[in-house]
């Protein structure tokens, strides 16, 4: 179909589970990853270029530590936000659920074949844009274990991954909240955001601050 495709992953935008006895509150990053989401991805979708979407998707007996319980089907946590919903129903999207961080590793069949390795071949993708939330912890896992896979020739035909960081986010856990809640660690917003592109530009993806289409 094309050499290029979209991955997002776990474009939601609720606040963190850790944060739930603070107030919500509007957080720029989050919504500027969810505007970047939905306008690449229409822009994907009207050329009829593939686009994979992943989805954080939590039993509730299957935890995943170090972080909280969310996500959890039935909460609703479980599903894109608003502006993202039309991705369901768009013939172009294929969408996984996860319950698991690393949306790679999520892919694996129980015969050894893997759904995103698949998706890549089938559609002929050679360069995978990548978007989501969490920058440091979903999005950089996925990354670094696709890297991996791509090293030892277990995604062909793909050749490169590129992350673009505005169309990236991660959650912000300031220390005084933090030490309110048993277990949590404080999670500074922006350090975490740039260290997880730091991360993974270093692991060998491509980061870019500017996508457009002509």
């Amino acid at each position: 179909m094309g050499s290029d495709a979209m991955m997002l992953d776990a474009l939601r935008a609720e606040i963190p589970v850790e944060e739930e006895e603070a107030p919500p509150l509007p957080n720029k990053q989050i919504s500027t990853m969810v505007e970047e989401a939905s306008r690449l991805a229409k822009a994907f979708c009207v050329r009829n270029w593939p686009v994979f979407a992943f989805l954080d998707t939590h039993y509730p007996d299957k935890p995943e530590p170090p972080y909280p319980p969310h996500c959890i089907i039935g909460s609703g946590e479980e599903n894109f936000v608003p502006a993202l919903e039309w991705l369901e129903k768009d013939p172009n999207v294929t969408m996984k659920r996860k319950d698991c961080i690393d949306g790679f590793l999520c892919s694996e069949e129980s015969d050894g074949s893997n759904i995103f390795s698949n998706w890549v071949k089938a559609n002929d993708i050679k360069v995978v844009l990548v978007l989501g939330i969490c920058t440091d912890i979903c999005v950089l896992d996925f990354t670094c274990s696709l890297l991996s896979a791509r090293n030892i020739g277990r995604v062909y035909p793909l050749e490169d991954v590129v992350v673009y960081s505005d169309g990236c986010a991660t959650y912000d856990l300031p220390v005084h909240v933090a030490k309110n809640n048993k277990g949590a660690l404080a999670h500074p917003q922006e350090l975490l955001h740039h260290m997880g592109l730091y991360m993974a530009k270093g692991r060998g993806a491509r980061i870019v601050s500017n996508v457009s289409i002509a």
